[in-house]
């Protein structure tokens, strides 16, 4: 896989751990259905799933009839909605 995708699954993931934990904010379900849909459409991405444990994301995914598994750091992954919440105009 590119780095094109590998941006794009990450992105997905941090925008969605956002929307997730943010279920009010409106602009982080639209984005996180917009990187989604590039994995869909863009990389041919099927039964995008994800886990997590206390160190690390495991992502699961079909691609071209292969499904593959993709781990990312957790802290890394929660950077983003750390930052918003941080934020004092956007936290909760």
């Amino acid at each position: 896989m590119t780095n094109q995708f590998e941006n794009a699954l990450f992105d997905y993931l941090q925008i969605k751990i956002v929307a997730d934990a943010r279920p009010k904010d409106d602009a982080a379900k639209k984005t996180s259905e917009f990187f989604y849909s590039v994995l869909e459409e863009d990389h041919k991405v099927e039964n995008l799933q994800f886990t997590k444990d206390e160190t690390m994301y495991h992502v699961t995914y079909t691609a071209q009839g292969k499904t593959k598994k993709k781990f990312y750091d957790r802290e890394a992954v929660e950077q983003l909605l750390a930052a918003i919440e941080a934020e004092p105009r956007y936290g909760k």
